[in-house]
C-alpha cells in the first residue's frame, strides 16, 4: 500500500502536469475550498479527538492554511519566474538567473496537536513548488486522519496527493521508500530516525520538533500583562503546542507575584472550575496523561494538581520553585503544567537558557531595552518574541522553524515553497566573442593568466560600471567581435 502510493505520486510527477502554474493554482484553489466547505466537519473531528472549542480550531488552525494558499496564489508567478542575479564582466552579455524547479515526491508526516495545520501548511507549499506529495496524518489524531484521508481525494489528484493511514509500521514503510525530501513535525527521537531513514538516500528533510521554549519575566514589566499573555500561550490546546512556553524563568522576588496573576487569569479565563470550561481542552490520550502526572510528581504545586483519568484532565497547573534538575525540566512538558524556576539576574536567565538545547522558541518579557537587547544579542533559538508568545506562528512573512535539537529548516509562506523548491543556477551564454575565451585555454602564459585575472576578479559597484570597464575591454577586441557582441 506504501510503495504503490510513493510510485504512483512519482509517475504522476514525472509525467509533468504538476509543473505549469495552472495546475498548481487549480489544487491550491481546491484546498482552500476543502477548508471553508468542510470546516464544521474538521471542527467535530478535533472536538472527538482533543476536546477542542469549536471557536479555537479556525484560529490556531484554518486561518493559517488559508493565508498561505490565498498568499501562494496571488505570488505564485512571481515565484516560479527566473530571478536574475547581479552579472559580472564574464557574463555581462548573458543570462543569469536562479528558477525554482520542484524537488519531485515529498513525504508530509504530520503531528497530532494541530493535524491540520502541521498537515496542509507543508502541502501548501510542496503543491506550490510543483512536487508531488504524499500524505502522511498522525494516528494519534484518529478522527482527523480519518477525516483527511476521506476528504483529500474529494478534492485534490489522488495521484499526486495520496494519503497514507496507519500506525508506526505504515510510517516505517513509508521511510524505506525513496523521497525527494521528507517534512516530519513531532518530537527530536522520531526527528532523529526520520533524518536517519533519509539519509539512506540522501533525501533533504525539514524536522519541525519542539523542545522546552523558556519564557523570562523581567522584574522590569506589566507583569499582570506579561502572565495574561503567558497564560493564554500556556494553555491554549491544553498546553499540547510545541511553541508553548515550557518554563518560566524568574527573580525569586516576583515568584509570588506571578502565581497570583496566573491564578487570577485562569480564573478570568476558564472560571471555577476548568472542567467544564468549553474552552478548555483535554490530554490526547492515556499515554500522556499518565506522563504528565508523572513529571509533577516530586514538584510543589501552587495551583491546580487536580486530574480525572476517565476524561484524560489535567487543570491547569503552576509549580513554584522548580529546581533544574527535577524530572520535569529534562523533557518537553507538552502539557497544562507550567514551572517556575528562579534566576538572580539576567547574567544567570542567559547562562541557564545557553546551557540547554537550542529552544524553538525563546519569550522574553521585559521594558528594559538593555536586557532585551542582550537577550537578543547572547541566546540563541528558532524564533524570539519580546513581550507576547506564540505569535510569530501567524505571520507568515516569518520563516518558522527550529535550530539544532529543535529542528531543521524552516516553513509558512514564501518560506515553505523555497524549502520544497530546487534553486536551479543558470547561464545561458552565446557562442560568439571565443577570443575573450582564449585567455582560460592552453599553453597558459603570463598574458593570458592576467587576462583571466581581469575578467574573473570580483569588483564592488554597479552594473554602470561594469558596462564602463566591459568598454575598455571590447576596445581590445577586433571590430567583428564587437558587431557580434552588439548585435548577436
Amino acid at each position: 500500500m506504501e510503495k504503490q502510493a510513493v510510485d504512483g505520486a512519482r509517475r504522476a510527477f514525472n509525467s509533468g502536469r504538476s509543473r505549469p502554474l495552472q495546475y498548481r493554482k487549480q489544487q491550491l484553489s481546491a484546498l482552500l475550498r476543502l477548508i471553508r466547505e468542510r470546516q464544521a466537519e474538521i471542527v467535530s473531528a478535533l472536538k472527538r479527538d482533543i476536546s477542542r472549542s469549536e471557536f479555537d480550531t479556525p484560529i490556531f488552525e484554518l486561518i493559517g492554511i488559508e493565508n498561505d494558499i490565498k498568499l501562494a496564489e496571488r505570488n505564485l508567478a512571481d515565484w516560479m519566474a527566473p530571478q536574475p542575479v547581479k552579472k559580472t564582466l564574464l557574463t555581462i552579455t548573458d543570462d543569469v538567473y536562479i528558477k525554482a524547479e520542484p524537488l519531485g515526491v515529498v513525504l508530509i508526516i504530520g503531528a497530532w496537536n494541530y493535524p491540520w495545520s502541521l498537515t496542509l501548511r507543508p502541502l501548501v507549499g510542496a503543491i506550490a513548488a510543483g512536487n508531488a506529495a504524499v500524505v502522511k496524518p498522525s494516528e494519534v489524531s484518529k478522527s482527523s486522519a480519518s477525516l483527511l484521508k476521506e476528504l483529500l481525494p474529494q478534492y485534490l489528484d489522488t495521484e499526486m496527493y495520496p494519503v497514507v493511514t496507519g500506525g508506526v509500521p505504515e510510517t516505517q514503510e513509508l521511510l524505506k521508500q525513496r523521497f525527494d525530501h521528507i517534512f516530519y513535525t513531532g518530537n527530536s527521537t522520531v526527528g532523529k530516525l526520520v533524518m536517519e531513514a533519509a539519509a539512506r538516500h540522501l533525501a533533504p528533510v525539514t524536522l519541525e520538533l519542539g523542545g522546552k521554549s523558556p519564557c523570562y519575566i523581567d522584574k522590569d514589566c506589566d507583569i499582570a500583562v506579561a502572565c495574561r499573555r503567558i497564560t493564554w500561550g500556556k494553555f491554549a490546546n491544553c498546553g499540547q503546542t510545541c511553541i508553548a512556553p515550557d518554563y518560566i524563568l524568574c527573580h525569586p522576588n516576583i515568584q509570588h507575584r506571578v502565581i497570583e496573576e496566573i491564578r487570577q487569569t485562569l480564573l478570568e479565563f476558564y472560571g471555577e472550575d476548568p472542567k467544564t470550561s468549553p474552552d478548555y481542552g483535554r490530554i490526547i490520550n492515556q499515554h500522556h496523561f499518565d506522563r504528565l502526572l508523572a513529571l509533577i510528581e516530586g514538584c510543589t504545586v501552587a495551583v491546580g494538581g487536580e486530574s480525572d483519568k476517565s476524561q484524560c484532565y489535567i487543570t491547569p497547573t503552576i509549580l513554584k520553585d522548580v529546581l533544574p534538575h527535577a524530572r520535569i525540566m529534562q523533557e518537553e512538558i507538552f502539557g497544562p503544567v507550567l514551572p517556575i524556576v528562579t534566576a538572580g539576574d539576567v547574567n544567570e536567565v542567559i547562562r541557564f537558557i545557553n546551557e540547554r538545547p537550542k529552544p524553538l522558541a525563546l519569550y522574553v518579557f521585559s521594558s528594559n531595552k538593555k536586557v532585551v537587547r542582550r537577550m537578543l544579542n547572547e541566546t540563541t533559538s528558532g524564533g524570539v518574541l519580546v513581550n507576547d508568545v506564540m505569535v510569530h506562528y501567524t505571520i507568515n512573512a516569518l520563516p518558522f522553524g527550529g535550530v539544532g535539537n529543535s529542528g531543521v529548516g524552516r516553513y509558512h509562506g514564501k518560506h515553505t515553497f523555497d524549502q520544497l523548491s530546487h534553486h536551479r543556477a543558470c547561464l545561458i551564454k552565446s557562442l560568439a566573442m571565443e577570443r575573450l575565451n582564449m585567455a582560460r585555454y592552453p599553453p597558459m602564459t603570463p598574458s593570458r593568466l592576467r587576462t583571466s585575472m581581469f575578467f574573473l576578479r570580483s569588483r564592488s559597484g554597479s552594473c554602470d560600471q561594469a558596462l564602463r570597464a566591459w568598454a575598455v575591454v571590447s576596445s581590445l577586441l577586433r571590430y567583428s567581435d564587437i558587431i557580434v557582441i552588439c548585435f548577436g
